[in-house]
């Protein structure tokens, strides 16, 4: 087993000092037994130029395998340096058509042509421009075009000669799929069945022909989704009338999860498009500004409710302090709810038609949490304040906020998703603005109330 790779700066030293002697088979020495993420991961130690100079050095498939470790924007920076010949013949020439396909579509145009005029294999090229034009988060965009397949009058002699000639082109064999005479998906058949079957056994007599597929417009979600669900790690693709024209495995999935991952976190986090620290000032702001502004407009609004109740707060101005818990608990309490609905719609667990019930579930764990927590700031404001007003105020209207941002915290993400808006914007600063402004209201007009009263 090889040990772990550790990058030192001796090691990085000794590197940047053979790269700058422009000495190549030193530096090949240095690199050769290091994984291509290892390799991937020196390029953040390097610049541009030092970078260009080792990964020129790479051969084959282990050119192809760092470029597809490094993180888009290190990639994008590095592609700018190298010509297309090169990127096509060294890099792309052995990659899968899938990402080769990611690759090529974050050049600039002009680029991108260049770099597919290049490539050696016509019919290759002409698979990757056909994965171009999915959308990127489709069935299509996720696939590759990489699989093995036989006929279904084929014989077993004749689908093992043709098996060996295409499993030239594809890393993993999962499965080996049937398809008729106009390339339809016809199910699957296995290893095992063909290798225990007479020569002369067609494969349609020992096919499967319950196989799993999707459309290429299928999102990915529901791809994701479908092979979890089925523990699938492979996913045939086929067209409009059901001709198959790729796969998907299960690494595509996960780099798709994580990419939404880091999506939905942004979003949640107030954050409007998908960023890196490596963008422009100006494309950054952009992305963050409009949810402060809704923060900005949720404070004004708060503000308002407050100057509303100045006459309550004139009676006791001990309501003051208790301000920030009720805010903070609403926000709290209502992130906590959308959080669950949003992984439950994400995971496809949680079943719309039972939105009411859900709703319920949480009301009843609301009345729970309200009734423990107001009972805790009851006893705390009995002994340390002296006012019963205040008291029995700051305990109903606790108690009260907290019901009431469940309630908003799992209707909101339900309501998104009916209308087909990501869900995750309920989990970030609208759910929090929303909650803070009808939180000081319930608080206020519960206070204004008590005080009546007293």
């Amino acid at each position: 087993m090889a040990s772990k790779f550790e990058l030192t700066r001796e090691y990085l030293d000794e590197l940047r000092e053979v790269i700058g002697t422009e000495n190549e088979s030193k530096a090949k020495e240095l690199i050769q037994d290091l994984h291509a993420a290892d390799i991937a991961e020196l390029y953040n130690e390097l610049n541009i130029e030092e970078a260009r100079f080792l990964y020129l050095l790479l051969e084959g498939e282990t050119a192809s395998d760092v470029l597809a470790e490094l993180e888009e924007d290190d990639r994008e920076r590095f592609l700018k340096v190298i010509p297309g010949e090169v990127i096509a013949r060294q890099f792309i020439d052995n990659m899968d058509t899938d990402d080769a396909a990611d690759i090529i579509g974050e050049l600039s145009e002009e680029k991108k042509e260049d770099v597919l005029l290049h490539i050696g294999d016509v019919e290759r090229a002409g698979d990757i421009v056909d994965l171009l034009s999915y959308d990127e988060d489709s069935a299509g965009g996720l696939m590759g075009k990489e699989l093995i397949k036989v006929n279904e009058n084929w014989t077993i002699m004749k689908c093992l000669k043709e098996m060996s000639k295409q499993a030239e082109n594809v890393d993993e064999v999962y499965y080996v799929y049937v398809v008729d005479d106009n390339n339809k998906l016809k199910g699957t058949v296995s290893l095992k069945k063909m290798l225990l079957a007479k020569n002369i056994t067609k494969i349609k007599d020992i096919a499967n022909e319950d196989v799993i597929y999707v459309k290429t417009g299928t999102s990915g979600e529901e791809v994701a989704n479908i092979m979890d669900k089925y523990d699938l790690v492979a996913l045939p693709v086929v067209d409009s009338i059901d001709r198959l024209i790729g796969r998907i495995t299960i690494d595509d999935v996960v780099d798709f999860i994580r990419d939404e991952a880091e999506k939905d976190y942004q979003m949640a986090s107030g954050i409007s498009e998908d960023i890196e620290h490596s963008d422009k000032v100006f494309v950054i702001t952009r992305a963050r500004l409009p949810w402060l502004l809704i923060g900005l407009l949720g404070g004004i609004l708060g503000a308002l409710v407050i100057s509303h109740y100045e006459g309550v707060l004139k009676i006791n101005p001990q309501m003051v302090f208790f301000i920030p818990l009720i805010a903070a608990m609403g926000g709290n309490v209502g992130i906590q709810s959308s959080a669950i609905v949003v992984q439950g719609l994400a995971g496809r667990s949680l079943d719309l038609g039972s939105t009411w019930a859900k709703i319920f579930k949480e009301f009843l764990v609301a009345i729970i949490n309200g009734a423990v927590l107001g009972s805790l700031i009851f006893v705390y404001n009995y002994f340390f304040t002296d006012s019963y007003a205040l008291t029995l105020t700051v305990s109903l209207a606790l108690m009260a906020v907290i019901l009431f941002a469940a309630v908003l915290g799992t209707l909101i993400p339900l309501v998104l998703h009916r209308v087909k808006i990501d869900p995750a914007l309920a989990t970030g600063p609208f759910i929090t603005t929303l909650n803070d402004i009808i939180g000081l209201f319930l608080y206020l007009m519960i206070g204004r109330m008590m005080y009546g009263l007293f």
